[in-house]
Parts: C-alpha cells; sequence; structure tokens
C-alpha cells in the first residue's frame, strides 16, 4: 500500500515558488515513508501540493506516483493509497469508451475513472483506498476514502490551506501544526478509546474522513458527503440460497484479493475465519503451481500459562497444525517474547499516533515485521466477526436491553481513574452517550420490522460502524509501519451489505455461533476447525506481563512531571495495582481487561510526551 499527503489553498499561487512547496510537502510525506519503503514523488500544482510513498505490489515499474494524465493540455494529478480488486473490469469499460493506458496499474484506472465518471467513480469501485486527485479543469481537490475506512485519511484545515494525510503524523509535519487536545479529545481517549467517533481524529482540528465518505474541495468550498452505506432491504432468500450466495461472494472476494505481482502469504490462527481465507487460497494458488505461505503467532511460553476459559476455550497450536496438514501450506510459526509485548508499545502509540489496544497492537507490531522479510501482500480473516455476529454480545441480554457501547459497558471503570477535578470538567457520559445516540440515528432499518429485529440491526450496525472500523485501524497502522499490506476479504462491500440484510436466525443456525459462515464453508474446512469455538486474537498468559505492566506505570504516578499526572487518580489506580486484576473487567472489548488499563495508560503518558502534545482545557 502507500502514503499521501498534501496541502491545497485557492488564494495562493504554488508554482510561483515551486522548491518551498516541495520542500513543505516533501516532508510531510516523509514521516509516512514506512507506508511506502520502494519510491518516493512530489508535485506542485496551481493552488496544490502532493506528496507520495510508494509500496510497489501491481506494476513496479508503471505504477509511479505522483501520477499525471494530460487531458486537453490539462494535468490531472493522482496520490493513491489503496488496491482496486476488479480493475481489469473498470479499465475494460473505460476502454470501451474511447480511453488508452500507458501502464497496467489500477493508479491510472482510479485516474482515468473520475476523469470520465467524476465524483461518481467510486461507485465503480471495488477495493480499499484514500485518494486526492487533482482537477485542473475545477482548480480543485477531490478525496475519496473506502466503504469501509480499511485505508485511513486524515485533513486539517488552517484558515484558507486544507492540509490531508494518510496518518495524523503527516499533518502535524506542516510547518504551522502544533499538537494540542481539549476536552473532546480527552472525552475519546478515556471515553471510547482505543475506538475513535467517525470522522474524530482526537487532536484538535484534526478530522478523518469517514468511512463511506467523499470530499470536494474549492475555493471556499468544503464539500463533505457520504456516497455510501448500508441500506435496510427485505431478506427474501431461503436459507439455502442464503448459503450459496455468501460462499459466492466471500470466495470471490479472496480469490479478487489474491491478485499481486509481489509475494503474498495468508494469517493462519487456526480459527475458522482466517483458516476459510488460507484454505481458499491454498486452492487457488494451486492451480497456478503454487503453495501459499501461511503464519501463525503465539507468545514465548504460553502452554505453560494458559488455562482454558469461555473466553478462550482452546490454544490455537493445535488447530494450526491440522490446518497447515490440510492445505499443505508453507508455514511459519512466529512466537513474541513477553519484553517484547511491553517493548514495542511505544513503537504502537508511534505508528498509530494515538493510545490503541496496547499490547494487541504491540505484538501484531512485531509480528509484521518479521513477516516482511518475506511477505509485501497479506491476507486476514478480520471483520468475519462482525458480520457474521461471532462475538458474545450478539448473544447478550442485556446489550439488547441497555442503549451503550456492548464492548465498554462498565463504564464506572474509566471514570474511577480519572482525576476528579479533571472529571468534573469533562462530559465524558454525555459525549459518550452522544456518540451512541448519533451512530443510533445513521442506522437503516425497515418500517415493518419488530422491535426485535430492529435492534438487531442496531447491534449489526454498531459493530461494523465502530468496532470493525477499530480494528482495521489497528490492522492498518501495526501493518504499515513495517510496509506490509493486509488485506481483509471479509471487508468486501458486497458481502457486508448482503450480511447486513441476512435475519439473525440465519446466522445463528440451530444457535451455532456463525452457523451460516460454517455452512457456507463445510467443505474446505476438516471437520476439527469448521466446528471449533471461537478464539479471539492470540494474547499471553505470562503473569509476569502484568507484573512488568504495573512495575513501568508506578514511576510514572509519582513524576509530578510526567503528563499522565494531572489527568489520573493515583490513589484509585495504586488500590487497583495492589490487588489482583480483576480480569472479567474490561476496559474494551474482550481482549483489553485490567492489565491492559495499565498499559492504556502507560501509552497515554508516552503520547502526551513524545508528541509534546499540549492539553488545552
Amino acid at each position: 500500500m502507500c502514503g499521501i499527503a498534501g496541502y491545497f489553498n485557492s488564494n495562493i499561487q504554488f508554482e510561483t515558488e515551486m522548491d518551498k512547496h516541495r520542500d513543505v510537502v516533501g516532508k510531510m510525506g516523509e514521516v509516512i515513508a514506512h507506508r511506502g519503503p520502494d519510491a518516493d514523488g512530489v508535485v506542485v500544482k496551481k493552488h496544490c501540493a502532493l506528496a507520495h510513498r510508494r509500496l510497489a505490489v501491481i506494476d513496479p515499474e508503471g505504477g509511479r506516483q505522483p501520477m499525471v494524465k494530460k487531458v486537453q493540455d490539462k494535468d490531472f494529478v493522482i496520490v493513491y493509497n489503496g488496491e482496486l480488486y476488479n480493475t481489469d473490469e473498470v479499465r475494460d469499460n473505460l476502454k470501451k469508451r474511447g480511453w488508452f493506458f500507458e501502464t497496467s496499474s489500477d493508479t491510472e484506472v482510479v485516474l482515468t475513472a473520475y476523469i470520465e465518471y467524476g465524483e461518481a467513480c467510486v461507485e465503480h469501485f471495488n477495493g480499499i483506498f484514500g485518494f486526492a486527485i487533482w482537477n485542473p479543469w475545477t482548480e480543485g481537490l477531490f478525496l475519496c476514502r473506502d466503504r469501509f475506512g480499511i485505508k485511513p485519511l486524515f485533513y486539517m484545515e488552517q484558515g484558507d490551506t486544507f492540509l490531508f494525510a494518510s496518518e495524523i503524523k503527516g499533518i502535524l509535519a506542516y510547518p504551522s501544526v502544533s499538537p494540542v487536545i481539549d476536552k473532546k479529545g480527552l472525552c475519546e481517549i478515556f471515553g471510547v478509546g482505543p475506538a475513535r467517533s467517525p470522522g474524530c481524529g482526537v487532536f484538535q482540528g484534526i478530522k478523518e474522513i469517514p468511512p463511506g465518505y467523499a470530499m470536494h474541495i474549492e475555493k471556499e468550498k468544503r464539500d463533505l458527503y457520504c456516497y455510501w452505506s448500508l441500506t435496510a432491504s427485505e431478506h427474501t432468500d431461503s436459507y439455502e440460497q442464503t448459503v450459496e450466495k455468501t460462499r459466492y461472494l466471500l470466495f470471490d472476494a479472496i480469490e479478487r484479493q489474491l491478485v499481486s505481482d509481489v509475494p503474498i502469504c495468508t494469517l493462519l490462527s487456526g480459527g475458522i475465519d482466517s483458516s476459510i481465507v488460507s484454505s481458499v487460497a491454498s486452492s487457488f494458488l494451486r492451480k497456478q503451481g503454487k503453495v501459499l505461505d501461511t503464519y501463525s503467532f503465539d507468545y514465548k511460553d504460553n502452554s505453560k500459562y494458559f488455562k482454558a476459559s469461555s473466553f478462550q476455550p482452546s490454544e490455537d497450536r493445535p488447530y494450526v497444525d491440522i490446518m497447515v496438514d490440510y492445505i499443505k501450506s508453507h508455514h511459519t510459526y512466529l512466537e513474541c517474547e513477553t519484553p517484547k509485548l511491553l517493548n514495542f508499545l511505544k513503537n504502537a502509540v508511534r505508528a498509530k499516533d494515538l493510545p490503541g489496544m496496547v499490547d494487541v497492537d504491540s505484538s501484531l507490531f512485531y509480528f509484521c515485521r518479521e513477516i516482511k522479510k518475506n511477505h509485501t501482500v497479506c491476507l486476514s480473516g478480520e471483520c468475519a466477526d462482525e458480520i457474521f455476529g461471532g462475538y458474545p454480545w450478539f448473544r447478550d441480554e442485556e446489550v439488547y436491553k441497555k442503549k451503550a457501547f456492548p464492548w465498554s459497558k462498565n463504564f464506572d471503570f474509566r471514570k474511577e481513574i480519572i482525576a476528579p477535578d479533571i472529571l468534573e470538567m469533562l462530559p465524558l457520559e454525555e459525549y459518550v452517550q452522544e456518540q451512541y445516540d448519533e451512530t443510533m440515528k445513521r442506522v437503516s432499518k425497515l418500517e415493518e420490522e419488530t422491535a426485535l429485529k430492529k435492534r438487531q440491526r442496531e447491534i449489526s450496525y454498531l459493530n461494523t460502524a465502530w468496532f470493525m472500523t477499530t480494528l482495521l485501524d489497528r490492522k492498518d497502522r501495526m501493518t504499515m509501519a513495517s510496509g506490509l499490506e493486509v488485506r481483509v476479504p471479509f471487508a468486501d462491500h458486497r458481502l457486508v451489505q448482503y450480511l447486513y440484510n441476512v435475519p439473525w436466525e440465519f446466522k445463528y443456525r440451530n444457535q451455532v455461533v456463525k452457523g451460516l459462515l460454517r455452512d457456507a464453508a463445510k467443505d474446505v474446512l476438516p471437520e476439527e476447525v469448521l466446528w471449533r469455538k471461537k478464539s479471539p486474537y492470540p494474547k499471553t498468559y505470562d503473569p509476569a506481563y502484568e507484573e512488568m505492566l504495573k512495575n513501568t506505570l508506578r514511576p510514572i504516578l509519582e513524576n509530578k512531571n510526567a503528563p499522565l499526572h494531572q489527568l489520573i487518580h493515583h490513589e484509585a489506580i495504586s488500590r487497583l495495582m495492589e490487588c489482583r486484576s480483576d480480569l472479567g473487567r474490561p476496559w474494551f472489548g474482550q481482549l483489553m481487561a485490567q492489565p491492559q488499563m495499565y498499559a492504556y495508560l502507560f501509552e497515554i503518558n508516552y503520547w502526551l510526551e513524545h508528541y509534546q502534545i499540549k492539553i488545552d482545557l
């Protein structure tokens, strides 16, 4: 994948100070060089400067950027971060309309489609993307982000200057931008974090183009609009028809996403989701005489400490072994030592520009760095639980009754660690409830549906619009920090849209979690894997990890000069650390409990310190 950055001001003639603007935008691109280590480029036009860092996946020679296409002696320019999975179809349709192509890259297809179809070009795309196009006819910019926000795109307005970048650090590299966090940002960090409200960049003044949105920018015009969203419709297919269509859409998405001119692999945990992706990918590549490379993750000595629970019923390794034998892949077992989880927390913050999912992030950061030694493109089973109803809260009666985010129901836990005077200043509960209520307003429903059906839609939409987006955000930053592109076939918009209207009783067929998915994939998996109970992303069970976290956090609590010091309730946190952690008291989802809360506070302190953030209350 790639990284993009740039800025626009209709009141400035950029070409009169070409060197100055090339230097400024070049530095915005440099700070996201990890996203594209293969090549870089900048272009300065009348009212804009654009930078690109390239990770070459398709047409390494012909796909260089920024890409320019001349039409009627005018230069259209694109900086593009993404991958189209229907490039051939879009290109063929454009050829029928008289267009010629000089490269085989999807970048040229995206740019040409914009010139031909205008802003409606995105309706023709199946893929993941964040891009910006300079239009010489309107002397404006068009920015667009994919339907589920798999690729990031942040922006900021400073007076008449409009800034954008794939990552926040690209905007912070602009000379006059200072990192500031206000009450809203603190509500994000302590109220909804590590998730983010749609469109929010946490830093004061920094926003993000939400998933499924585009932006049209000209002189005195800033038009942000939604071009795609999940829509409700009556589901008329029988269960058998639903199984068949689900299978077709999923398998087609997997095969489409195997296109690459560089080495490709899959993540294989031994769970049903990654196993389906790996099995279909292996069969597809075998027809070409190739053997699939697969990777699994675990932690050193985890078997020694592992204890089965309803949350984590089994270890991954036995099921990985079964799948490797079944699909005959070339497999690599990756292990992370416990101290590295702690050491890489800082790397994870720098990769994301924000506090995140702590050891879930730092472990993925480490694992991806290892994968990158041999591969550039990887397929993952992410997003299946959100669209097929795999998480426990899909079946939790309390979630159906309580109007709140199901992955962080215990709000008292969040409040008790904040300094009382800060808590009085922050409208924390009101802010979080407002984000929830605003989300509910966007849920597409059918009037004739029962209250239960409508609530099931709401829970489905919450998981897609919030939890799935959080995991995709994490996946992009931790993988791209090493220049590794990870694709997510379960997030194909055709599949997600279809499943949004599939009734819950089909997804939970015979009260089997993800029963529909299991029936759709029953001939590509061995029985042991097909009926395996859900087991989440692996975590360490080494008790030493929590002690390491406490020992790291204590000096910060005692240091009055630490940035975190003014924000937290030291006595409350100290009392928590004196007792054995309550692992059943989640901070966020299934993977962040009390130990991860300690890590989250450590990340907040490091974030404030490293970015030299001013707190504006």
